[in-house]
């Protein structure tokens, strides 16, 4: 009702001072030849006392008394606005136009004849740096010989609709810019810097601009949504890849932001996260851009920019503590009516996410109970599922589908398999109720070295740990990580480490020792900043919260100080007659028609589980080709090939009845 009574007192205001600016054409035409069309620059009568009458009983002033306002309009260039909003509102403004000029082809209005016909006039009002061409409040249109005291004017359409009440962002920044909304509530770590961006905001002077710095794009973005919704502002998101690189282009954008910004009282969000700081063009557009607004700024990205600015904020925001996500955890399974059986603990140890993607795990989750799934089991696949997007632009998922009988390896080790998976799991109980994690942050991290040939078992025991444990496993392309350039290594992994740590994925990081070599005596460049990569490595190796998993052929390439930070190393010998006897048993599915398979003869051939369940696939497809179950003499062929491919001479002897 209010609203409604408001756009009534607007119409009726504008229609007075649209009164008024008719009578200065009406009094202009009437004058015809009299004037001789000379431009009177006297003070006129001013506006008549309705219309100077702005603020409405209850406070809220009409749109043309805040554009005078906002951008300090003279009451000549209010009344040149409302002669540009006239020809648009009322069908009378182009007679009077072309009767006030003399000239019936000259149906608008012109600088020229707002000189003439209204009061107050000054020629600072034509100056493009004047309010009405600076903020492009009206347009000089077909500006050519005539020049610009007589080409046309046209008021902007996004302040004509502002004039009438009507409210839109301007569609020249619908593709640029976008609302942002949320709403979640923010644990009490971010609520404090909600609180620091007000208190910064909070001044009459120019607001400065905050920066937002951190890994956690979520979480910056509730941060800022929370602060501005506080001060009743609303939030518009720019990413840094909409900034123009070209100048009159980006003096466009800024121009135009900062008019919205000053009709809506809107805050920009700058988003440049994904900015490539190598980029010394892009970075310069950029920061000039933001050097030049003079609205509400909230950048947000990875490290702190060294703006220009007189005033500029900065902010670390960090992940919500393990503590503040139980909370979140706690409060939004309780508002769901859902039951987890005591594992809030589990998911804030294994999981690091911020409130809005905990909701969105929850929410899911529900909806796959309704459809029949177990919901502790539906709410741990959805979590899991909310970093893989990010990491599956870095590393390769590997689908986990081995289990404990899959695995044959000597007691020890398996034990030492199992100390690794309890390790992860009991984490929260030691890090968080029992207090080594308060203690110290240092040597957190669980990481663990698989040394073996290959086709021991390695990637096979990842994928049985990640089975166990319910995570992702995801190998990591060293040969898209390490990098010939200075840096790009370190980049790499913090990228690699940043995606793994919201899901608690397995890292898998496969030949280990072609990164993880002996630190080099420093001869060069090269050398230190090779030994710098190494270095950072282990350090975010000690401070990851998931599991990272390295394996080597070598155990000797590796750094004595690299080996003092592992946690676990686990040998994968060479499987011995008994082992290779078990992996013959169990390579093949149940599915599987055989015939006439001898276990204990197979075990004979000298080969890794790896080269088995090749010779045993092979075999399979000689069979299924020949219409056959999977005989012995299947096997002896494919372990032909196998022995072939590996370029290793096949004792006949080891194939003895096996035809």
């Amino acid at each position: 009702m209010a609203e409604s009574s408001w756009v009534e007192r607007n119409q009726s205001f504008l229609a007075v001072a649209l009164r008024d600016v008719r009578r200065s054409l009406e009094r202009r035409a009437a004058q015809g030849e009299e004037s001789g069309g000379a431009h009177s620059l006297e003070a006129g009568g001013g506006l008549s006392p309705n219309a100077e009458s702005g603020a409405a009983a209850d406070g809220s002033r009409p749109a043309l008394e805040v554009l005078v306002r906002t951008f300090g309009l003279s009451p000549f260039e209010r009344s040149v606005l409302l002669l540009c909003a006239g020809m648009e509102l009322d069908a009378a403004f182009a007679g009077l136009c072309a009767a006030a000029q003399g000239d019936s082809a000259r149906a608008y209005p012109t600088f020229s004849l707002a000189l003439a016909a209204l009061d107050a006039p000054h020629w600072s009002a034509v100056n493009p740096g004047a309010a009405l061409r600076h903020w492009r409040l009206i347009d000089v249109l077909n500006q050519g010989a005539a020049g610009v005291l007589a080409s046309p004017l046209r008021i902007d359409e996004r302040i004509l609709h502002f004039l009438t009440g009507i409210q839109y962002t301007d569609e020249r920044l619908a593709g640029v810019a976008y609302p942002m909304r949320g709403g979640e509530e923010l644990p009490p770590s971010h609520a404090a810097l909600a609180s620091a961006i007000q208190a910064s905001w909070s001044r009459p002077q120019r607001l400065p601009a905050v920066q937002l710095c951190g890994p956690d794009d979520a979480s910056k973005r509730a941060i800022a949504v929370a602060a501005c919704a506080e001060m009743g502002l609303p939030l518009f998101s720019i990413p840094a890849e909409h900034v123009p690189s070209g100048a009159a282009e980006l003096d466009g954008l800024v121009r135009l932001w900062e008019r919205e910004a000053m009709l809506t009282s809107s805050v920009l969000y700058l988003d440049a996260d994904g900015v490539d700081r190598a980029d010394a063009r892009g970075v310069w557009h950029l920061m000039r851009f933001v050097e030049r607004l003079h609205t509400p700024l909230i950048v947000s990205s990875q490290t702190p920019w060294r703006f220009a600015y007189p005033a500029a904020k900065t902010l670390e925001v960090r992940r919500p503590t393990v503590e503040e996500q139980r909370c979140t955890w706690q409060a939004t399974l309780d508002r769901a009516g859902a039951e987890v059986n005591g594992q809030v603990q589990e998911l804030a140890s294994q999981f690091n996410l911020p409130a809005g993607a905990i909701q969105s795990s929850v929410a899911d989750a529900m909806e796959s109970a309704q459809q029949g799934r177990q919901f502790v089991e539906s709410l741990w696949d959805a979590t899991r599922a909310y970093a893989r997007p990010r990491l599956d632009d870095l590393a390769q998922r590997i689908e986990a589908a081995a289990g404990w009988d899959d695995l044959v390896l000597p007691a020890n080790e398996r034990g030492i398999l199992q100390q690794i998976a309890a390790q992860v799991s009991r984490r929260a109980i030691v890090y968080e109720s029992w207090g080594f994690g308060r203690q110290s942050h240092r040597g957190l991290g669980i990481s663990a070295l698989f040394v073996g040939a290959s086709g021991t078992g390695k990637t096979m025991a990842a994928e049985v740990l990640a089975n166990t444990l319910r995570l992702d496993l995801y190998r990591i392309d060293l040969a898209g990580v390490v990098s010939k350039y200075i840096g790009e290594t370190e980049k790499n992994l913090k990228r690699v480490f940043g995606a793994a740590e919201d899901g608690g994925a397995i890292l898998f990081f496969d030949e280990a020792d072609a990164l993880f070599g002996k630190r080099s005596e420093v001869k060069d460049s090269h050398d230190r900043y090779a030994n710098i990569e190494i270095n950072y490595l282990l350090q975010r190796m000690e401070s990851y919260r998931g599991l990272a998993v390295l394996a080597t052929n070598m155990k000797s390439a590796l750094d004595p100080a690299f080996m003092r930070r592992i946690r676990f190393v686990v040998n994968f010998p060479f499987p011995e007659l008994a082992q290779r006897a078990q992996i013959w048993q169990r390579v093949f599915p149940a599915g599987t028609p055989t015939e006439g398979l001898n276990a204990n003869r197979l075990a004979r051939l000298a080969v890794t589980g790896g080269n088995i369940r090749n010779i045993a696939l092979n075999a399979a497809f000689l069979a299924a080709d020949q219409g056959t179950p999977v005989r012995m003499s299947h096997l002896a062929d494919a372990a032909r090939y196998e022995f072939a491919k590996l370029e290793k001479p096949l004792p006949e002897g080891d194939l003895g009845g096996w035809a």
